[in-house]
């Protein structure tokens, strides 16, 4: 596994500031990408069974999410595996959330070995979720204040001023710039 410096060198190189690669990297190669998709899939697959789920991102900075549910895992906690069009980066956390704290907790030594090398062996790169959650402060994610307007305005609609206010609060990460919804 790389050193964690080694992989936030990696993540800054990768951080294109031209909105236009908000979601893929300029040499994004489409084939490729899904073929890496669906050879991650397979192996988790054989590594899990078959309740392994797997769906493809749109409007992303991530290509495809997996789960595994908590019985497949043989702990007590469900497992999501993510998979970024950039580098292609690969994070995995544990419980309901990649964002929730504790999401890290059930990740033994021995799965996460495993995964870097299937990560290794399919061209991708193994980012732990505890470096993804460090804070982000590149130039992609600059905040646009016309779309900030208009969240704002739905949220109001919708009643969710106080928890959009909530997650306001947080600053930007790394699991927000390669894992994400753009």
């Amino acid at each position: 596994m790389l050193s964690p410096d080694r992989l936030r060198e990696l993540l800054r190189e990768l951080d294109d500031p031209d909105p236009k690669h908000l979601e893929v990297p300029r040499d994004y190669d489409v084939p490729a990408a899904r073929q890496r998709f669906h050879q991650l899939a397979g192996a988790l697959k054989r590594r899990f069974g078959p309740s392994v789920s797997a769906g493809m991102g749109q409007d992303a900075s991530f290509l495809g999410v997996f789960e595994v549910p908590t019985e497949a895992t043989g702990t007590d906690r469900a497992l999501r595996v993510l998979i970024s069009n950039f580098g292609p980066f690969v994070t995995a956390g544990t419980g309901g959330g990649l964002r929730l704290p504790g999401c890290e907790e059930g990740l033994g030594d021995e799965f996460v070995t495993w995964l870097d090398e299937v990560c290794t062996e399919l061209g991708c790169v193994y980012v732990p979720v505890e470096l993804v959650k460090e804070p982000y402060y590149g130039p992609t994610l600059q905040e646009d204040e016309e779309a900030e307007a208009v969240l704002a305005a739905l949220a109001a609609e919708s009643g969710d001023e106080e928890e959009e206010e909530e997650e306001d609060d947080l600053p930007p990460t790394w699991l927000d710039r390669y894992f994400d919804y753009m």
